[in-house]
């Protein structure tokens, strides 16, 4: 199935040459139009996870639907390919299906809004933007159950619709979805929000090609994906070795007492172009950590982790796709088959930049990094308040971020590039409950020449009666240290009764009943140190001690010795040094802690929880095949 382009004026565009003061002009324009539509969204957005939190993704792209500015590209290529309809002047489509998107968005929770940008008649541009909805229905507050075992569990989901045909809204449409939702004035008030701001790129864009022209706006897109093709080129063929590099790493349960889940990759270069195959991947999950990962956001994956690490001056966009071949094997838990669960997604997304990282890393050790971008993780509390009103707060957590060959890792820092946390304050302000809690867990960074950023610890006091979900990860596997950094600390989370007794709860689960005066003790995961720990500098050791960030007990994993008084003593710790090193022997690659079996192994005294089963893979069919 293809989309069927219908234009009233369907003359084609000339593809004139741009001088380099027009280019960057046009393309700074096209910059600008981006992030006002950020502006609008977070100006007119309810919900506090694209209100506070920019839980949402913008782009602008050319009449091909290839992101020329934005954050997270390929969205419109993969509606394009599922969409079986018309696209004309006025329409904007809505879709939350995955799968009848070929994984343009990747759970029902990210309603993707596209917007054809017609100019006399004329498709000149495509402007889109995804946010991630509080709630869309399904079994459980958040619609992310993490014991769902079908998409169908999960929330309403929508193909690819008209929700504006020419100009009109489907209000009957909107309404039926919206009935489906447990917060429906949040869902209209952020879907209007992404609506308004799509409309405010359409009219970006038509004024800067009013300025230049049509053919100079057209050109203008054209040449901003040729220059990221020959930089993302030249960038591909001075890191990506020919020989083959292999990683794997895991997702540590399924939330359903299985696991851990492999996610492997080979990553090889044949001339200018980078392979990447995913052969060996575990078989998709019972449960609802499978991630329908499109070939082409994978690519968009690969350039935003390339850029950042080797060259933050190329602008990203879309033109670099043909560099690259990606092959991920179906019914895998990274290409499950319909109606496979997909609302926990989010922790195989984030351990496919840890994947990234190792694969990158291993042909040129200096630029690799350390694991600590391993998950996003959600926190989720709902009830009826003393009102009888209907409270529901969806969040998302930070962790550490490794550590990197030009610095330490931030400390609870966000994964995904422009999110911001929820202030406290505006948490207090809304919701019942108190942040009693808030700072970074001393020594959860690892060790390393660079310090892995440390995770966060949260203690949140309810104030009504409700029910809170968790949605973390590495709480098995270490984020891994590089280069002889050592891994970071893994997750935990204790849930601390009123009556004084203590829960520790696994990583992943619903419906957990809460009441007034219980405090819930959420701490994140720690990234992984980059880099030999005896060869950090001291003053930097003794700075963190004094910072809070590194206990005078941790600081012994640098070698340092320091006093009560957070004083540096010089000899012992040059002596100290020397007895570590020699001990050690030589530094690993990669520090994962230990093999699967030895984490296993600890993982009831160390964490208080029961290590996961063997995992049962799901053998289904794709619905329509049976």
């Amino acid at each position: 199935m293809t989309a069927k382009l219908i234009e009233s004026t369907p003359q084609p565009f000339k593809r004139i040459d741009i001088d380099p003061i027009t280019l960057d002009i046009i393309e700074n324009a096209l910059r600008n139009a981006r992030y006002e539509m950020d502006a609008v969204l977070f100006r007119t957005a309810m919900s506090p996870g694209i209100r506070e939190q920019h839980d949402e993704f913008p782009m602008i792209a050319n009449v091909d639907g290839k992101m020329v500015v934005g954050q997270f590209g390929s969205f419109i290529y993969g509606f394009l390919e599922g969409f079986d309809g018309t696209v004309e002047e006025g329409d904007i489509f809505l879709t939350t299906d995955p799968y009848s998107c070929n994984g343009a968005v990747s759970h029902a929770n990210d309603w993707l809004v596209l917007l054809p940008i017609f100019k006399n008649g004329r498709l000149l541009a495509w402007s889109a933007m995804f946010g991630h909805m509080t709630d869309v229905g399904g079994k459980v507050p958040g619609s992310l159950p993490t014991d769902a075992t079908n998409i169908f569990e999960e929330g309403i989901i929508v193909p690819p619709i008209k929700i504006y045909k020419k100009g009109e809204l489907q209000e009957d449409i909107l309404n039926l979805i919206l009935h489906n939702c447990r917060l429906p004035h949040w869902n209209l008030s952020d879907f209007n929000a992404i609506v308004a701001a799509c409309r405010t790129a359409e009219k970006r864009c038509i004024e800067i090609a009013d300025r230049f022209g049509d053919d100079v706006f057209y050109s203008a897109m054209d040449e901003l994906l040729a220059r990221n093709r020959r930089a993302m080129r030249q960038l591909i063929m001075n890191t990506v070795p020919e020989e083959k590099q292999y990683f794997e790493d895991y997702v540590c349960d399924d939330g359903v007492g299985m696991g851990p889940y492999k996610i492997a990759c080979t990553m090889w270069r044949e001339g200018e172009k980078v392979h990447f195959d995913f052969t060996g991947t575990d078989p998709q999950s019972i449960g609802s950590i499978n991630f329908l990962l499109n070939e082409e956001m994978f690519k968009m994956f690969c350039g935003v982790y390339m850029i950042m690490v080797f060259d933050p001056q190329i602008m990203f966009n879309d033109g670099f796709y043909d560099l690259m071949e990606v092959h991920i094997p179906d019914g895998t838990l990274l290409k499950p088959r319909k109606p496979a669960a997909l609302s926990c997604r989010t922790h195989a997304l984030g351990r496919i930049f840890d994947v990234l990282g190792g694969l990158l890393g291993q042909g040129n050790p200096d630029f690799l990094c350390a694991a600590g971008f391993s998950d996003s993780p959600h926190f989720m509390y709902s009830g009826y308040d003393k009102n009888g009103e209907w409270y529901q707060l969806y969040q998302i957590g930070f962790g550490g971020i490794p550590g990197k060959p030009f610095g330490d890792g931030p400390d609870g820092h966000s994964l995904w590039p422009s999110f911001t946390n929820v202030p406290n304050e505006f948490l207090e302000a809304y919701f019942p409950l108190r942040i009693e809690i808030y700072e970074t867990v001393a020594d959860s960074g690892g060790a390393g020449t660079h310090r892995g950023g440390n995770a966060i610890r949260v203690g949140y006091r309810f104030l009504e009666p409700g029910q809170i979900s968790i949605h973390d990860d590495r709480w098995l596997t270490y984020p891994w240290g590089v280069n002889g950094g050592l891994p970071g600390k893994r997750s935990r989370k204790i849930l601390q009764r009123k009556d004084g007794t203590e829960e520790i709860l696994p990583s992943k689960c619903d419906r957990i009943k809460v009441e007034v005066d219980d405090l819930l003790l959420y701490e994140t995961w720690g990234g992984g140190g980059w880099g030999d720990p005896f060869k950090r500098a001291v003053e930097k050791v003794e700075f963190d001690v004094r910072a809070g960030l590194v206990s005078v007990a941790g600081a012994k994993r640098y070698g340092v010795v320091i006093s009560d008084r957070y004083e540096v003593d010089q000899k012992a710790t040059t002596v100290l040094r020397k007895k570590m090193t020699a001990d050690r022997g030589d530094t690993k690659l990669f520090d994962r802690g230990g093999t699967i079996e030895e984490l296993k192994e600890r993982c009831l005294a160390e964490t208080g929880l029961q290590p996961p089963k063997k995992p049962e893979f799901q053998k289904w069919v794709t619905i329509g095949q049976r």
